[in-house]
């Protein structure tokens, strides 16, 4: 059905990024490619002048090494991106730097301010150039 899908994954959510990474292994053509992507968000200034200098590369690190993880444990074969930014610009960019067809990403419980998705996963859906499934998880 697709040929190249990004599966958007909070590590905080790590059980709803194996469901998710399931999902586009099950819709992925013969062939086509997944991307695993986490994004890491920007620290504002004002706290990381009180944060170790290296804090970002050893969070987008960790990251890495989470996603690995989690990869081999499903056995899906996907590549590892981690990058930093605003969440949905970086991963409506990503989507758009592979050309990618499909973006998959988990919603979380909403708060009375997202109260349909969340907030990323809204953002995602409103600006993305291809077509987007969000996965709702059961409260």
């Amino acid at each position: 059905m697709y040929r190249k899908i990004i599966v958007a994954i909070a590590l905080g959510g790590i059980e709803k990024g194996e469901k998710i990474l399931r999902k586009a292994a099950s819709l992925l053509d013969d062939g086509g490619e997944i991307v695993a992507l986490n994004v890491i968000e920007d620290v504002p200034t004002y706290v990381a002048i009180e944060l170790p200098a290296n804090m970002v590369e050893d969070a987008m690190q960790d990251s890495r090494d989470q996603l690995k993880a989690l990869i081999a444990a499903t056995g899906i074969a996907a590549t590892v991106e981690i990058r930093n930014g605003p969440p949905a610009k970086v991963i409506i960019s990503t989507a758009e730097n592979h050309g990618a067809d499909l973006i998959i990403v988990a919603s979380h419980v909403p708060d009375f301010s997202n109260y349909f998705i969340g907030a990323t996963a809204d953002r995602v859906v409103r600006h993305a150039k291809c077509s987007v499934l969000v996965d709702r998880q059961k409260v």
